[in-house]
């Protein structure tokens, strides 16, 4: 009995020490978890969180080394603190169309490029692999979603290539509708869709014409109510369709809308001061 008490004690001693290293490493790591999870790591970057939104990714994808979503948030990442960093969307606020037909090129980090086009690819070389398998795979078809409207965002917002957006955001649309169909409950699928019509609502008439002819048809309409999906019941980019949405509406001349979104976004992400800085401009708005 006396043995037996012993080695409990021992095993009490070692799992006490087996806590405290996971506490302090817990209060020292950059990481805020010992569990990382994409919905935290998203938490971060709309945060502005950059550094620690990446090790979260980069954690996440130790765990799981064959899922295509790792790589695919990893790319979602790179291309917003490169958002940031340009002032991309800062500058769409309060761009009309006509604006944003004649946007300036803008440079890229070309460190960041890389970085962001090698994690997209590996996030669609990893989900045509599950897709071979299944061709119902959420995950997989999610991901091919994410990393084809990330490429558009790229080559749009960043790049200027607008033909080739179209592209990219035509085989967004396509897996979109391929998941929705698998899963209707996949509310994050209809940003894609979303940016999709919306954006085709707000080019010039050439430009639509020849979207069309490659079976891209939208207005702005459709594509706010898509987004309002999104915005209301999605879980990793709830937020960025709030934020798409603000831009739509403040374009929209609907300050209340605008304003509503804004504040509810500084609310949830009160260290990003883009969300107290576009409500003060539009607050100073006649």
């Amino acid at each position: 009995m006396i043995e037996v008490a012993r080695n409990r004690v021992k095993v009490g001693i070692r799992l006490l020490a087996a806590l405290g290293w996971m506490v302090s490493l817990a209060a020292g790591a950059d990481i805020p978890s010992l569990a990382p999870s994409l919905d935290q790591g998203f938490h971060l970057l709309y945060q502005l969180n950059f550094p620690e939104a990446h090790q979260v990714f980069a954690a996440w994808q130790q765990e799981h080394p064959d899922d295509p979503m790792g790589p695919a948030c990893e790319a979602a990442g790179l291309l917003f603190s490169e958002f940031h960093r340009l002032g991309v969307l800062e500058s769409q606020f309060y761009e009309n169309d006509r604006a944003f037909e004649t946007r300036k090129q803008l440079e890229p980090d070309p460190g960041v490029r890389d970085r962001f086009h090698q994690a997209v690819e590996l996030a669609e070389s990893r989900a045509q692999v599950r897709l071979g398998q299944n061709g119902n795979d959420r995950d997989a078809l999610f991901a091919m979603t994410l990393a084809s409207g990330l490429k558009a965002d790229y080559a749009a917002l960043i790049e200027k290539r607008n033909l080739m957006s179209l592209r990219f955001t035509r085989e967004a649309t396509r897996w979109a509708r391929q998941l929705l169909t698998i899963d209707p409950k996949c509310y994050d699928a209809h940003l894609a869709t979303g940016i999709s019509q919306y954006v085709i609502g707000s080019i010039a008439s050439p430009f639509r014409w020849l979207a069309r002819l490659g079976g891209i048809s939208g207005t702005k309409a459709d594509g706010i109510h898509e987004l309002t999906l999104t915005a209301q019941h999605g879980r990793y980019l709830a937020p960025f369709a709030r934020i798409l949405l603000a831009i739509a509406y403040v374009r929209e001349n609907d300050k209340s809308r605008a304003r509503e979104l804004l504040v509810s976004l500084r609310e949830d992400f009160p260290q990003n001061p883009l969300f107290a800085r576009e409500l003060d401009r539009l607050d100073q708005q006649p």
